[in-house]
């Protein structure tokens, strides 16, 4: 069988070009390029690598998994130098990535990790998935947070782009539509699902479907 296509994505040159030299010894897998955010969705279209290992260090990191999803329908994300905090290790299950090494990880480490990441399991110690199965269960039992009123086409077409990591400028652009109309819309999203950040948006995609589609058969009071 053909080794795993790995791209890395980090906008610190240095980390990456020195992953990609350590990775590139490695006979378990190909790295097939690498990059920084901005050049990574062109660069992925075009290599179409089986797994992504995303530096977690940048503001925007978890945004990513959901732009190159779009790009890449089932690519597989491993998240690299994340703290072993337990609210961030939660913050990128939420996000969609399949595994994540700790900045204390060897290379032997993040190679059977990406090695299981592609065979379909969820790459975690043991007190991460428990934390996973209580927050899934906390879920079910509080049900979708309140929301006042459903999403007009226009703030449900918003949400999505804010879902993706988008910013204000970006989605005035996608949308042909002016910033300051954008930011209202955006306040207007927030309010109605009752959350203070547009980071709280981020990566929960199914969530926000289940509030609307809640909220549209509400019966009038």
């Amino acid at each position: 069988m053909a080794a795993p296509r790995v791209y890395l994505i980090s906008d610190t040159r240095l980390f990456r070009e020195g992953l990609n030299a350590m990775l590139g010894r490695e006979r378990e897998l190909v790295v097939v390029g690498h990059g920084a955010l901005s050049d990574a969705l062109d660069d992925i279209a075009t290599m179409m690598p089986d797994l992504v290992l995303l530096d977690m260090s940048g503001r925007e990191s978890l945004a990513v998994p959901n732009r190159l999803r779009l790009v890449l329908p089932g690519l597989r994300v491993v998240a690299v130098a994340l703290a072993d905090h337990e609210a961030d290790i939660l913050a990128c299950a939420e996000a969609g990535i399949s595994a994540y090494v700790p900045q204390t990880a060897t290379v032997d480490e993040l190679v059977a990790a990406i090695l299981r990441s592609l065979n379909g399991e969820l790459v975690c110690p043991p007190r991460i998935a428990a934390l996973l199965f209580d927050r899934v269960a906390s879920l079910a039992r509080a049900g979708p947070p309140p929301v006042t009123e459903a999403l007009t086409p226009r703030e449900r077409e918003i949400t999505a782009l804010l879902a993706l990591g988008l910013q204000n400028k970006e989605i005035a652009r996608r949308l042909s539509l002016g910033n300051a109309t954008v930011k209202n819309h955006v306040h207007n999203i927030l309010q109605k699902f009752n959350v203070g950040r547009r980071s709280e948006i981020v990566g929960r995609r199914f969530e926000i479907d289940i509030w609307h589609d809640r909220a549209a058969v509400r019966p009038p009071a």
